[in-house]
């Protein structure tokens, strides 16, 4: 089996980009704030969170890096190649939750523009009502939950396939 080539966007760098924007202090009023169990204020207060989110800058540091790892990607695969950009919390998978798919991914992502966007609103899917809520059902702070974003090349259907598949039979 040939794995896609990729790169990951660490939860380190999640971090860094949350404090270089300084959105901690923002997003944990609105966060405080919410009755989350009220669908008539949950609803815009996640939509101020993640517009917060996603107006904010990258570090160029971090900008960088991810333009960077597309590059070489281009360089292996050709210019413009598509790309799944995938969300990945760091609380994923434990014995008492799981947070898989509460996350948003992005398929068929095509120049470094749009993967930094993509990797920006992967950061502000942290703050979608399902996330907010799973996180506060299953008691994490929403501070301790980070997020990591996994890019790997796409696999042309025509030519490859790949998947995932889960049964109850071990």
């Amino acid at each position: 089996i040939k794995r896609p080539e990729g790169f990951s966007v660490t939860s380190e760098a999640y971090r860094r980009f949350v404090d270089h924007n300084r959105l901690w202090t923002r997003l944990m009023r609105i966060l405080d704030e919410t009755n989350w169990k009220d669908p008539r204020a949950a609803g815009p207060a996640s939509d101020k969170l993640r517009k917060l989110v996603l107006a904010a800058p990258l570090p160029d540091g971090l900008e960088a890096d991810v333009q960077i790892a597309y590059r070489r990607l281009e360089e292996k695969f050709g210019r413009g190649v598509a790309v799944a950009v995938r969300s990945s919390a760091t609380a994923e998978d434990l014995p008492n939750a799981s947070f898989a798919g509460v996350h948003e991914s992005f398929l068929n992502i095509r120049g470094a523009r749009a993967l930094t966007e993509a990797v920006r609103s992967c950061y502000a899917s942290l703050f979608t009502e399902r996330a907010i809520s799973y996180r506060i059902d299953k008691g994490f702070a929403h501070r301790t939950v980070a997020l990591s974003v996994g890019v790997q090349r796409m696999i042309r259907a025509d030519r490859a396939s790949s998947g995932v598949i889960f049964t109850l039979d071990t």
